[in-house]
């Protein structure tokens, strides 16, 4: 049986629990060792530190505050783990925590954090997803069931104090270059709502002030948001700290490609069972400047696919050169637009996309001046038929049943 190094107790607040944290700083301490070839089991609250909860309204969605997020177990350290190597990660086994088997998905408001479609979305929305063994289905969003492909949306080590001051530098940098827009253009240290894990005193207050947010991705991993990092996959992270400080958090029970509604998963509480191994100078023998990863073997079996296409034109009609971001914006409202004609709200199809196992391709970047970005919808989700026929969409919905909205105060 693997030892669980880290347990969660949801009724808990996380800052309660000193072996969980909120930041990425090398002062954070490492919480538990290993050593190479260890397996071992963690366990995680949701990305929030269950703010968000199982009913049907989106004022916490509205309300939460994103500075406090994401709440993450670890470090752990592996022993002998130097700076310049690879620590290998396998992901044996994750799943959800018995006492918690639902997840939600949610749209930030446009004032609190925004998303992929914000423009589009502007106010906090939420949708709730029962988790059924492999299975999940949403009151909120009816018609459509799927397996999941559960993976930690985010994982990494611990920053050494040169890579840290390089990414506060060029986020904030990046930041003063429209200081007032909404949403901002980054995040940046909030030593308030910093959970140091344990570091405390003036070392943990001197520690906040400089610590970097969890919200990005970086070289060290962190918020990737990969769907195929699943039981089975194999990571490769690079080393900045002694003992490499490896943290996760931000279980996802599934995902779309994108995560595109930014609360964009169904998000939940869970556990990870994972072995350790260490490359020497892995960094340098194999010029690794990020992660890398084989995914996993076990993936939900969706052979039959709707593809969206879209291209480097934005809903106004402005060209843009070779600009994936656009042309993915452009599929996801190609097909929102097509699943509404089918009864669901532009809200509940955004959900889907969001949450179910859809796959995001960047299909061609060198025909200026478009790019071309696709989406693609697996078709076996749904409880009805979607494909195009000659007879018209057969509206499955009336209506009804809609997601919870809060109105921004």
């Amino acid at each position: 049986m693997a030892e669980t190094l880290i347990k969660v107790d949801l009724k808990q607040s996380p800052y309660e629990n000193d072996m969980v944290h909120n930041r990425w700083h090398p002062d954070i301490p490492i919480v538990a060792w290993v050593k190479p070839g260890d397996d071992f089991k963690i366990e995680t609250y949701d990305w929030t530190g269950g703010y968000i909860q199982n009913n049907d309204s989106a004022d916490d969605v509205r309300d939460v505050d994103l500075t406090t997020v994401h709440f993450l177990s670890g470090p752990i350290g592996v022993e002998g783990c130097e700076p310049g190597d690879l620590l290998v990660v396998d992901i044996l086994d994750i799943g959800a925590k018995e006492d918690s088997l639902w997840g939600f998905n949610g749209f930030f408001s446009k004032k609190n954090g925004g998303g992929f479609l914000t423009d589009h979305f502007p106010l906090a929305q939420k949708s709730i997803w029962d988790i059924k063994g492999m299975f999940t289905e949403s009151r909120h969003v009816p018609g459509v069931k799927y397996a999941g492909l559960i993976h930690p949306g985010l994982i990494g080590c611990l920053p050494d104090p040169k890579l840290l001051e390089e990414w506060n530098k060029r986020e904030i940098d990046f930041i003063n270059t429209d200081p007032d827009r909404v949403p901002a253009l980054g995040c940046p240290p909030c030593a308030p709502t910093a959970h140091m894990g344990r570091l405390k005193g003036e070392a943990r207050d001197k520690a906040a002030a400089e610590a970097a947010r969890t919200v990005p991705p970086r070289e060290h991993g962190g918020n990737c948001d990969i769907k195929d990092l699943s039981r089975g996959s194999r990571i490769y992270f690079p080393v900045y700290v002694k003992g490499g400080g490896l943290s996760m958090g931000d279980l996802h029970f599934s995902q779309g490609d994108g995560e595109i509604t930014f609360c964009g998963a169904i998000e939940m509480a869970g556990w990870l069972h994972l072995r350790v191994n260490i490359i020497k100078d892995g960094m340098k023998k194999y010029a690794v400047k990020n992660p890398i990863f084989k995914p996993s073997p076990i993936t939900p079996k969706y052979d039959d696919y709707l593809i969206f296409e879209g291209i480097s034109v934005d809903e106004q009609g402005k060209q843009h050169y070779l600009d994936v971001h656009v042309a993915y914006r452009q599929a996801c409202l190609n097909a929102i637009e097509y699943l509404k004609k089918f009864g669901y709200s532009g809200a509940q199809a955004y959900s889907i996309l969001g949450t179910a196992p859809v796959q995001g391709h960047i299909s061609g970047v060198v025909d200026i001046p478009n790019a071309c970005a696709t989406l693609w919808l697996p078709t076996d989700i749904f409880d009805f038929d979607i494909m195009p026929t000659e007879a018209g969409p057969q509206k499955f919905l009336d209506g009804s049943v809609q997601m919870p909205i809060s109105e921004d105060v």
